[in-house]
């Protein structure tokens, strides 16, 4: 099994990215597989040597309650609302607020009998059990009066979904293979997700006011996690499947499959890219170590251009971070103003505590928040950092915020 998959089953969504098993680990045409040297491990502050950086306030984002857990927090594109996931046992709902845990709405969408198997029965009586719904990957639109996100809709297929703040839901795709992974175009009306009906898991671009589909990738391996650079001119993702899995970007979406360009080249497994906020470099997870440790990981940060390492081989001198905690629902965390990258250290000890590294001095701060068992950081367009962290044993959505 993948690590990108051991990771997502972590999470719970196992039953999501079934496209994404594993598959012939041919490299695709033009591709040679790399084998490198074992090199050292980067040379990075010692735990004691962390400064600690204490934030202007933390606090919870909503009243605690014990029975369910809270997810995945993504901030609207002016910061001024925050989705979250909310669990109640097997059923996944999306929560939308605004920063004063005033709560605007909540997104649950369950399918009809009609719609989830016609070949059942044709009547929907009141009082039947429905199967939990399962409702996540939030997106925003530029003009954060809409969202996009993946519902199974209690019937065990996924789809992309739509829906306008106090409005209805609108279903955008309908395919009996999986829709998921979305990310709205930061400056249009596009959509770019991940589909199965390729029979593998191919990237595509949804008009969604036009129900348009256009399939911009090829492979004989999965391509996972699709996101727009800020401009929204290109995009990047990942490709290929066991334990090695590479950063790829489109350069030109009126010829994907001409500029279709791979930026990491090694035999480490790579996950989860993320734009910096002005768009020249990309920073994601990687299983790079001179242990040879699968499960340990560490963040990168690479120039889009390609210009680090040779044809993106040796990348271990851009390591800016090890002992990382991977988030492969939202990836690395940019603050604002691109300056640095929030993470979570693996440190079981400490109760898995949230960090600041400087990309330029690749100086490390321990970020003081007082919280436990901490996941799913976000920073906000607002200067905010949002995360998860455990609160008698349930996990609750927190916001920090650091002193200017």
């Amino acid at each position: 099994m993948s690590s990108v998959l051991m990771l997502v089953m972590l999470q719970g969504v196992a039953a999501w990215p079934a496209f994404a098993a594993e598959l012939d680990a041919t490299v695709p045409a033009g591709q040679a597989e790399v084998v490198v040297q074992q090199p050292a491990e980067p040379a990075l502050p010692a735990k004691s040597e962390f400064e600690v950086v204490v934030p202007e306030y933390v606090r919870a984002l909503t009243s605690f309650e014990n029975g369910r857990n809270d997810s995945n927090p993504v901030w609207s594109p002016n910061g001024k609302l925050i989705a979250f996931e909310r669990s109640h046992g097997e059923k996944r709902e999306i929560v939308i607020e605004q920063l004063d845990g005033a709560q605007l709405q909540t997104i649950y969408f369950q399918l009809s009998g009609l719609e989830k198997d016609s070949k059942q029965s044709q009547f929907f009586l009141p009082g039947m059990t429905e199967d939990p719904s399962y409702n996540s990957g939030v997106s925003w639109a530029k003009d954060a009066g809409r969202v996009a996100f993946m519902s199974n809709g209690g019937e065990g297929n996924y789809d992309i979904y739509s829906q306008v703040l106090g409005g209805a839901i609108q279903r955008l795709t309908d395919d009996r293979e999986k829709d998921g992974l979305a990310d709205w175009s930061p400056t249009g009306n596009q959509i770019v997700f991940i589909s199965g009906r390729s029979g593998r898991g191919d990237v595509y671009l949804l008009e969604p006011d036009k129900h348009v589909v256009r399939q911009i990738t090829r492979g004989d391996k999965p391509y996972l996690y699709p996101r727009w650079s800020p401009d929204g001119k290109k995009i990047a993702f990942i490709y290929g499947s066991t334990e090695n899995h590479d950063i790829y970007v489109i350069d030109d979406l009126a010829r994907p499959f001409d500029s279709l360009r791979q930026l990491t080249r090694w035999r480490y497994d790579d996950l989860r890219p993320s734009w910096s906020p002005d768009g020249r470099m990309i920073a994601f997870y990687t299983n790079f170590n001179a242990a040879g440790d699968l499960k340990k990981w560490a963040l990168a940060v690479i120039h889009t251009d390609g210009s680090d390492g040779e044809n993106g081989m040796h990348l271990e001198a851009q390591i800016v971070a090890t002992d990382v905690i991977p988030d492969i629902e939202q990836g690395p965390a940019w603050l604002p103003d691109g300056s640095g990258l929030v993470y979570v250290r693996d440190d079981e000890l400490e109760y898995n505590p949230i960090h600041i590294v400087d990309i330029a001095s690749r100086k490390i701060s321990l970020l003081k928040t007082d919280t436990k068992m901490n996941h799913d950081i976000a920073c906000g367009a607002n200067g905010l950092i949002a995360f998860r962290a455990q609160h008698e044993q349930w996990d609750q959505i927190f916001i920090a915020k650091l002193k200017k």
